[in-house]
């Protein structure tokens, strides 16, 4: 039986790629990819390397997420290299958990190599910092797939009231939601947010609003987007750098 390697992509940028990870990718013998994994990471592979997409989008999934622990396991069984690829990082919304649980209960090797979370490289891109000494102490990562209408949510949404930053990852189809639910616990009409799409890329963009009208404002904006919601927001106009290059 082989190892499994699962493996964070980091944001996009592909120069963001871990030296571990650029190295189990150049020796894997297949590599299990998502969506948001850069394919041009692919290049890097050694000559008859396998690659198996199996990316997901909102609505459209290549194979539901059981079904790729499956896929996992079974090209352990045949090979003794195996990369599973994902973007930003395994554990951070990734359900490399899952997938490292489920090789474990079939006795296969596994290893996890941490990438560099979308959650603050593409707010650093974007030239805001999750964290900044006078405007936040602390910042929160929040799944934007869940609806804050859903009957029976996992999201906290009345500790949110004094939370300096908060993240949401993947949430862009649930944006007016977000904003809306935020408003509604007590956060200010014209609190700053942002939302980012395909950070860290050359075709990054940036849209800074509130939440009141971040919602219009980001009209069109194409996925993947991250949301960011804070007074760090703020400080964009002192630090961002990626545009400018």
């Amino acid at each position: 039986m082989g190892k499994v390697y699962l493996t964070g992509a980091g944001p996009g940028d592909i120069e963001l790629l871990t030296i571990k990870a650029h190295r189990v990718i150049t020796e894997a013998d297949v590599i299990i990819y998502d969506r948001l994994a850069n394919p041009e990471i692919l290049k890097i592979a050694k000559n008859g390397c396998e690659f198996v997409y199996v990316g997901k989008e909102d609505g459209r999934h290549t194979l539901p997420q059981d079904e790729i622990n499956e896929v996992i396991y079974q090209n352990a069984l045949k090979h003794d290299v195996v990369v599973r690829l994902k973007g930003g990082d395994p554990f951070v919304f990734g359900r490399g958990g899952e997938e490292g649980a489920y090789l474990y209960e079939r006795d296969i090797g596994f290893e996890i190599i941490p990438g560099i979370t979308s959650a603050v490289s593409v707010p650093a891109y974007a030239g805001i910092p999750v964290t900044h000494r006078g405007v936040a102490v602390s910042f929160r990562v929040v799944t934007g797939h869940e609806s804050p209408n859903k009957e029976t949510s996992q999201i906290p949404w009345e500790n949110f009231k004094t939370d300096d930053t908060i993240v949401f990852l993947m949430g862009l189809h649930n944006l007016k939601k977000i904003t809306s639910k935020l408003m509604e616990i007590g956060k200010p009409k014209d609190y700053p947010c942002a939302v980012i799409s395909r950070g860290t890329t050359n075709e990054q963009s940036v849209v800074v609003g509130t939440l009141e009208n971040i919602v219009s404002e980001a009209k069109g904006v194409p996925t993947p987007a991250l949301i960011i919601v804070g007074r760090v927001v703020e400080l964009r106009d002192q630090l961002q750098w990626f545009n400018k290059k």
